[in-house]
């Protein structure tokens, strides 16, 4: 791949991260926006496309906080050419917001040997997309109209069956959450000392997280967790991520101010963020394919695809 084709993709990582380290500096955690946005209907969902589907991974990032930065509560997003062939019409002067698609496409080449070979070679592509309230003439079903709150028991009820489903073992008591590698199992203070039932499903989702990484489920490396600041930093943004994509996923808010013993995180987030233009993409992918591993132990799999 020549430089000039290398110099654009490069770009997008860094304009995506640079963007986000901002946001970090200011204290503001940019995949939190959209439960501080006020736009109080109570609903939470992830980002979705023109036919419903939920948007992934660092796309979810991206369109969230798009949505606060700019005042957005629908969660629908479309291209120009999609709101034309649902007959809207994106409005004169209405600026789109950037999403990203990640593939990779085979190239042949010769080797030192002078044999053929075959090479995947990744690419970032961005496009724009406009929020369904920059759009007139979209048919009814595509405003958004938030469902009517559930009544929290229900809430509650349903994310306990979503991770009794998912065969963890989880253990009450103590006044510390965490996930234990050496017995496989998830700790968490017991119900009646959080604050409500979402604080409860928010910290048992992140704690979750953690234990997908078991090399029987989606093998992510904790090896060095205890023993290196930047490898526990990065674990830990990737189950802070996942925790968010699956609380939005469960229609549960999640903790808007960091646990004390996460806050501590933010300076090596900087820093990991600041010195790979990449990770936060990475990060996300991880993240996503922690949430799907998840889904696919429900009883009828309501997989989300890892394409964004």
């Amino acid at each position: 791949m020549s430089k000039s084709e290398e110099k654009p993709r490069a770009d997008i990582y860094a304009r995506i991260t640079d963007r986000i380290v901002a946001e970090l500096e200011r204290g503001v955690r940019p995949w939190m926006q959209p439960w501080r946005s006020g736009s109080g209907n109570g609903s939470v969902t992830r980002p979705l496309r023109h036919n419903g589907l939920p948007y992934s991974g660092m796309n979810v990032l991206l369109l969230w906080s798009e949505a606060a930065a700019r005042g957005f509560s629908s969660p629908i997003w479309m291209t120009f050419k999609q709101a034309f062939e649902l007959g809207g019409a994106v409005r004169k002067g209405e600026t789109g917001s950037m999403v990203v698609f990640a593939s990779r496409f085979r190239k042949t080449e010769t080797d030192a040997t002078g044999d053929m070979v075959d090479r995947e070679i990744p690419f970032l592509k961005s496009y724009t997309v406009f929020n369904a309230e920059q759009i007139d003439g979209l048919p009814d079903h595509h405003r958004w109209q938030a469902e009517p709150s559930r009544d929290p028991i229900e809430r509650i009820d349903h994310a306990d069956r979503f991770f009794a489903a998912t065969g963890a073992v989880i253990r009450h008591g103590g006044d510390r959450a965490y996930y234990s590698p050496a017995t496989d199992h998830i700790q968490m203070p017991p119900f009646a000392t959080f604050r409500d039932g979402s604080s409860y499903v928010a910290t048992l989702s992140h704690e979750a997280m953690h234990w997908t990484a078991a090399s029987h489920r989606v093998n992510r490396d904790l090896s060095r967790y205890g023993k290196d600041r930047s490898e526990r930093a990065r674990e830990e943004l990737i189950a802070e991520l996942g925790s968010c994509f699956l609380c939005a996923d469960l229609g549960i808010a999640p903790e808007l101010e960091p646990r004390p013993d996460h806050a501590s995180y933010l300076a090596s987030w900087l820093e990991v963020l600041s010195n790979d233009k990449r990770f936060i993409f990475s990060a996300a992918a991880h993240a996503q394919r922690a949430v799907a591993y998840l889904h696919g132990l429900q009883p009828q799999a309501g997989l989300i695809a890892e394409a964004a």
